[in-house]
């Protein structure tokens, strides 16, 4: 009873600690949260959304990139998708499902000890392709496969 009452009060005194640093301006959340990039992630077009996420829309198909999802996506509001990179000197990996109001699902900026990898889940409205973009030394490459949806998770 006595170790629960002492973790409350940790906790409580973090919560007011972060609280008064944020009403005195010290700690603002526009600093504290990443940067992303607005227009990529509002753009309506598949080479828009590139072109803010990544600076072109200029990718390759590669085989080098293998990108698992479903055949069929019996709920399009969870759909998983992995993407593996075998691209040395890969830095970025974005998702984008081409269907979607914006096709912009996800964009990861990789370190560079970090495996190029990702799992996630995006939502995805109606049947369409799914589109893995990697970059490595400057240049995009990308792979798609489709995937079929059932249930529609977009309003669908």
């Amino acid at each position: 009873m006595n170790q629960n009452r002492r973790v409350l009060l940790k906790g409580s005194l973090a919560a007011g600690a972060v609280g008064a640093a944020i009403g005195a301006g010290l700690l603002a959340p526009k600093t504290v949260l990443a940067a992303w990039a607005k227009e990529a992630f509002e753009a309506k077009e598949v080479d828009a959304a590139l072109k803010g996420a990544m600076g072109s829309a200029d990718a390759t198909a590669s085989d080098k990139i293998k990108l698992k999802a479903p055949d069929i996506a019996e709920n399009g509001a969870v759909v998983p998708i992995t993407v593996t990179s075998e691209i040395d000197g890969t830095t970025n990996i974005s998702l984008l499902v081409k269907e979607n109001n914006t096709p912009l699902t996800s964009s990861y900026e990789l370190g560079d000890t970090t495996e190029p990898y990702i799992s996630t889940r995006v939502k995805m409205g109606k049947t369409s392709d799914v589109i893995a973009v990697v970059k490595a030394d400057g240049k995009l490459y990308s792979t798609a496969k489709e995937v079929k949806v059932t249930i529609g998770g977009c309003g669908g």
